[in-house]
């Protein structure tokens, strides 16, 4: 796997859509201390909650997973929706890779999010996020049907379509970009499906024969297989590695295609017969928002790469260890994460 990652052809064409949020970070130590404080000012009529720790960022699956990737040395386009100003942030973001990255902005409303993260939950760590969508809500086929544009698609070596449940034409896009470009790798990640469950069902059905990968994390896993009617595949807080295993193993074989499912406590792979799986890398958890993001952006460059689904599972893990214990919400290199992984393997050495 090292040599693989250290001699890899960085030169794939990367397509990513559609969703772009300005996200605030409201960094908590607990939900107690947000509850007391609002408890608090509430008995006076209302005031200031001062000295919470707020940082704003970039956000929206497709941003954070374009992001990533770039930042990992890939070639990326970004398909997406902003204003004049949110367009002017994402230029200066993305400036610094030069024309690695290309950015095809439609102008709309995009989105914005309110994250509260807890982080110094003793037990499990969570954040929660308010988002104004935008016209996230409706970016559709018709955003994307220049003749660049389509080109752009038709000599893509990956197409990845995030956030279809904040997408009201989220199927017809997905759809409209993997038949136009059928040579490509195709990779959905529904983000939260748990109001829409039943019609993503409808969409993977629609679209297995052209979808590579289904990437869900723990809670659209229970959502997903609630319309199968699994009461849950993942219990909260307490299910095993042979579960995410199971979890993968029932997806893939009832939908057809290729399930990873990334959860806190390790993640998995199924096309229905095989399953593999991979813990995490417990680190200090400093930033949660994206976190899942940075996951799928390694995941997808390790099967643009040919990692076989282990090695996929297990780069994506270390990559986004490396991105949860950073306090800036800034995304590792390759040879970052290459080193974390040589240090753990000359740890599994050293202990046989």
């Amino acid at each position: 796997m090292f040599e693989k990652l250290k001699h890899i052809d960085l030169n794939s064409s990367i397509i990513v859509m559609p969703d772009f949020f300005v996200d605030r970070i409201i960094r908590l130590d607990s939900q107690e201390q947000l509850f007391n404080a609002l408890a608090e000012k509430t008995k006076y009529g209302g005031g200031s909650l001062r000295g919470i720790p707020t940082l704003d960022i970039k956000g929206g699956n497709a941003v954070n997973i374009a992001y990533c990737l770039s930042k990992l040395g890939a070639h990326v386009t970004l398909f997406t929706i902003a204003d004049e100003i949110g367009s002017v942030m994402l230029q200066k973001i993305f400036s610094k890779f030069g024309d690695r990255v290309n950015l095809r902005i439609a102008n709309g409303n995009h989105g914005r999010t309110t994250a509260l993260e807890f982080v110094g939950e003793k037990t499990t760590k969570a954040n929660l996020m308010i988002n104004d969508v935008g016209d996230n809500a409706n970016f559709g086929p018709e955003r994307i049907t220049s003749t660049d544009d389509m080109k752009t698609l038709a000599d893509a070596d990956g197409v990845i379509v995030v956030n279809w449940a904040s997408n009201l034409k989220g199927t017809e896009l997905a759809e409209y970009a993997f038949k136009n470009s059928l040579h490509a790798f195709h990779f959905v990640d529904p983000a939260d499906i748990e109001s829409r469950r039943e019609e993503f069902r409808d969409t993977i059905l629609k679209l297995a024969d052209i979808m590579d990968i289904l990437s869900l994390n723990e809670n659209e896993c229970n959502s997903l297989g609630r319309t199968l009617g699994f009461d849950s595949l993942l219990p909260s807080n307490n299910y095993s590695d042979g579960d995410i295993k199971n979890a993968a193993k029932k997806l893939a074989h009832k939908f057809r295609v290729n399930t990873e499912i990334h959860t806190s406590k390790g993640s998995a792979w199924s096309n229905g017969l095989e399953t593999a799986f991979s813990q995490v890398i417990k680190v200090e958890a400093k930033t949660l928002t994206g976190a899942g993001d940075s996951w799928d952006a390694a995941n997808i460059l390790a099967h643009l790469v040919g990692l076989d689904p282990a090695e996929s599972l297990i780069f994506s893990n270390a990559y986004a260890s490396l991105y949860v214990k950073s306090t800036n919400s800034e995304p590792p290199t390759i040879n970052e994460a290459i080193q974390v992984l040589e240090k753990i393997n000359a740890s599994d050495r050293n202990t046989r």
